[in-house]
This record gives structure tokens, sequence and C-alpha cells, in this order.
């Protein structure tokens, strides 16, 4: 007689920074992507304690995040920035739970895997403590996974188009609320970025490294893509601009390979590829946007060409873009979450 193993019981799941921009698109992932959870619990700072968000047809009270939030969790997804991932994260791992962290506080650190699941889900190990990357390094890696897993790649060279959902909420209201000024003319002064925002692009806001001349988003990118690609020494240029668009970032990649790669190929490459959906219609002038990318899960890919700045004929050109919210944070931790259910 074969006795089947008992199912694993669904897991506890906390959230940390329910309420923010992100947050609120990890309680919608759980929901659509119907995630097995066994309770949810949704934390945050005490000014939003006592809220209540909607999740499966109830409405859960968001308690204040404290050292004791973490009994009994078994996942917790920290969406809450990276001062509060440092305090917070070492106690949640240190209560039993596998940190999903979503901050910059953990991604370059040596023995903390970096996960793109499209990418890497090779990485994921028995970690208490999984980094998930940067907005853009995601994107990116997501439309590269395909191709690194067939050809050497030897250079990246990108120009980026972020929108406002980058930077929270509080971004994405700045960016409202500048553009209803500006379309009935009014004054408006920016609180959250240095510059007007509406009807406006300019360099990303991070801070400059004085000594290379990039900036700290630039810096993440270059970084974080080696780790999840893993090519320490892959070169790669980047220049990141923030643009007006509510979410979704926007890409212009060019792919230099170690050997000519012809767009066929590249084009066959992405043919039930997960996570990805070519949209490359020349005849009707019709690609990647972020209109219909918004909300997409998918990283959506076009303009794919052989690059005529190149005479080696090595190098592709393409566009992608991505929903910042899902595939570049939220998604991206739930579909983390999902590969440690499958391998427990």
């Amino acid at each position: 007689m074969n006795i089947q193993p008992s199912p694993a019981p669904a897991p506890f799941v906390a959230i940390v920074g329910a309420t923010g921009a992100v947050g609120l698109e990890l309680i919608k992932c759980l929901e659509s992507r119907n995630f097995p959870l066994g309770a949810l619990r949704l934390l945050a700072s005490a000014r939003s304690a006592g809220r209540d968000l909607p999740f499966r047809g109830a409405d859960i009270p968001v308690q204040e995040l404290t050292e004791d939030s973490f009994v009994d969790v078994d996942i917790a997804f920290f969406s809450a920035g990276a001062s509060i991932s440092r305090k917070f994260a070492p106690i949640a791992a240190a209560a039993g739970a596998q940190v999903i962290d979503n901050s910059s506080a953990f991604r370059m650190v040596d023995d903390i895997p970096l996960v793109v699941p499209e990418a890497n889900a090779n990485a994921l190990r028995d970690a208490q403590i999984i980094a998930n990357p940067n907005c853009i390094a995601a994107i990116l890696t997501v439309a590269l996974a395909p191709l690194h897993q067939r050809w050497s790649i030897t250079r990246l060279s990108m120009s980026t188009y972020q929108a406002a959902s980058g930077g929270g909420i509080e971004m994405m209201n700045e960016l409202r609320d500048g553009t209803r000024a500006y379309l009935d003319n009014q004054p408006f002064e920016p609180q959250v970025l240095p510059h007007p925002y509406a009807f406006n692009i300019f360099s990303h806001n991070s801070d400059i490294d004085p000594e290379t001349g990039y900036n700290g988003e630039e810096l993440k990118v270059i970084a974080e893509t080696r780790k999840i690609l893993n090519q320490p020494q892959l070169p790669i240029s980047v220049t990141c601009i923030r643009v007006p668009i509510l979410r979704a970032h926007g890409i212009a990649l060019q792919i230099r390979f170690e050997d000519h790669v012809c767009v066929d190929s590249i084009r066959q490459a992405y043919k039930g590829a997960p996570g990805v959906r070519v949209v490359d219609n020349m005849l009707n002038n019709h690609f990647p946007m972020p209109s219909e990318a918004s909300g997409d899960p998918d990283v959506l890919i076009g303009r794919i060409r052989n690059d005529l700045g190149d005479p080696s004929n090595r190098t592709t050109t393409m566009f992608i873009v991505g929903d910042q919210l899902l595939k570049g944070a939220a998604q991206n931790a739930v579909q983390i979450a999902e590969a440690l259910l499958e391998q427990a």
C-alpha cells in the first residue's frame, strides 16, 4: 500500500509596508495568483495601523510593526525601505520566517541570493533572507535570460525611462498633482523630486557618485545585473532617466554577443520563454508601451534589430517595457515565494 505524504500546511504570510505602493501590489498579487496561504498579517508604521485592506472578500486590519510581529510567520515580505529591513528582517528570520526583501538592504550581500526566478531560480537555496532586485535589474534580466542561456553576452548598454511608480505613492501623487497644475496654468512647487515632473524628463534623482559620475540607480543596475547573471565582470553602461509616466519602466537596450546572433534566432528564443511577450509589429509601428505594460505580468519586448552602429555585426538592439510594481517589485517577490513552496 502506497501512502502519499500529507501536503505541507499553507504558510502564514506577513507583509511589512502593506500600505505602500508595492505593499498594496503584493496583496493584489497574492490574490490574483491564488497564492496558498493559511493566514495573512499586514504590518506598517503606527501612523497606518488600524486601516483595513481588502483581501479575498474580507477586510484585514493593518497592525503596527514591532519586534513581536513575526510569531508563527512562515514567509515575510518586506517593502518598507532599507532601514526597516536592516532592523526587522533579521528579527523575522530569527523567529523562523523566510524573508523576501524588496529593499536594497541585502541585495549585494555575498551569501544572500538575489533572485529573478526566470533568470536564476537555481540561486534559491535554504536561505532565511532572499533579496528582490532593483526594478530595472528585474525587468532587464527577465528579457536577457532566454538569450543568456543560449549565447555568451559580452556587453550591455542601455538607457532607461523610469516611471513615477519607482518612487512610490508620493512620487505618483506628485506627478498627478503637478500635471493638473500645469494644465490649469497654476504654480506648483515639487516636494518629492528636485525638478518639475509634469511634461519633463530628467536624470534619475538618486545621488551622483563623484568618482564615476554615475548615480546610485545606475550603479545598482550594474551591480545587481552582474550578480543575477553570475557575470561579475560583465561590461555594462547605463543612463537612468525619470519620465512623466505613472507606472511601467522602459529600457532601450543594446546587447553585444561574443559571436553574431541573427534576429530570427533571438525571436525564436523568446517563443515560450517565461515572463516575456514579444510586441514587435513593424507594419503598424506597434511596439512596447507603458500604457500596455501597466498591469501586465509579462515584460514586453520589441524593436528587435541588428545594431547598424556595430560593424562587427555582434550587437542587437531592442526596447523593453515592464510594470515596475509587478515584475519590477511585488510580482517577482511572490514568484520567489512560489519557488520556495515548490522546493519545500
